[in-house]
């Protein structure tokens, strides 16, 4: 599946320049694509740990964007005409104007959002962009049961970016859609140590663990009769609740945990607590069944 994500060729993004050639390096180049110029001096500080961060987010935009490097001591003129009254000072120029800027040093996701707001004011696409954009149509192929096409296409999205947590994340999902479980879990456990505890892969880790009760879930059916017949038999309620949620009856589920955690919220070492917060996990934010789940479950914690 061909996604277009191929990055911009990186020839020339960052370079040093001087007065006799900041016209041709910044305000003509400029007119093409945004550039960064980096004012700095070999007695700042700062400047020693703004520069390779700078250089960093330039390279990573992959050609949107290029930098240019300013000796502030050997550019006077510049820096009069500029303005500049401390250092590090960086401006972003597009087509021969100032267009953004900052003083000081930032940390470095304060410096990714400038460099994509640059991006972005020379009429380009930040990084990430079509990224989050290529996750999102690959969601409604899972969500539309084309989880093979879901795979092929955050497969892709990982290739351009290894560290993407929600391409992570979906990849999982998409495994556990096609019931590759073992696959889904090789896949969890190779994520990167940068992403590892991400949202995104900690609702992918509680849906395997779901995926995989699901595969050894009772009937329903028969289920339901036992706790019928016996509403304090609590290995069967909590057998009921798995065989709901492997049926798609997440309410249910939740449900009849809540029941069995006000009965008895120590059996089984917390067993009831600790699956529910499995299906909350496994749910979005912002899912009602979470929402209302977690407030009931407080309110049975701290009453």
């Amino acid at each position: 599946m061909d996604l277009n994500l191929s990055p911009a060729p990186e020839t020339n993004l960052i370079k040093d320049t001087t007065e006799a050639t900041f016209m041709a390096d910044v305000v003509e180049a400029s007119q093409q694509v945004p550039v960064i110029v980096d004012f700095w001096a070999p007695w700042c500080g700062p400047c020693k740990t703004l520069g390779p961060m700078l250089e960093d987010a330039v390279r990573a935009a992959k050609g949107a964007v290029t930098m240019v490097k300013v000796n502030a001591d050997e550019a006077q003129q510049i820096v009069g005409q500029l303005q500049i009254q401390s250092l590090p000072t960086v401006f972003a120029f597009y087509k021969g104007q100032p267009v953004d800027g900052f003083q000081g040093a930032l940390p470095q996701s304060e410096i990714k959002a400038f460099v994509d707001r640059v991006i972005k004011a020379g009429g380009g696409e930040a990084p990430g962009d079509s990224l989050n954009e290529a996750v999102a149509a690959a969601e409604d192929m899972l969500a539309e049961g084309a989880a093979q096409d879901a795979v092929d296409t955050f497969a892709a999205i990982l290739g351009e970016d290894p560290n993407h947590a929600g391409a992570y994340g979906g990849m999982v999902r998409a495994y556990i859609a096609l019931e590759k479980l073992d696959e889904a879990e090789a896949h969890l456990n190779g994520a990167p140590i940068e992403i590892s505890k991400a949202p995104e892969l900690e609702a992918a880790h509680a849906q395997l663990q779901l995926a995989r009760q699901a595969a050894n879930a009772g009937p329903v059916a028969e289920l339901q009769a036992a706790v019928d017949a016996n509403p304090d038999d609590l290995q069967a309620r909590f057998d009921l609740a798995q065989s709901l949620h492997a049926r798609g009856e997440t309410q249910g589920a939740v449900d009849q945990l809540l029941i069995l955690f006000g009965k008895d919220r120590e059996w089984n070492e917390a067993a009831a607590k600790t699956q529910l917060f499995i299906i909350f996990d496994a749910l979005k934010a912002n899912d009602p069944i979470a929402l209302n789940g977690r407030r009931k479950l407080s309110s049975m914690i701290f009453a």
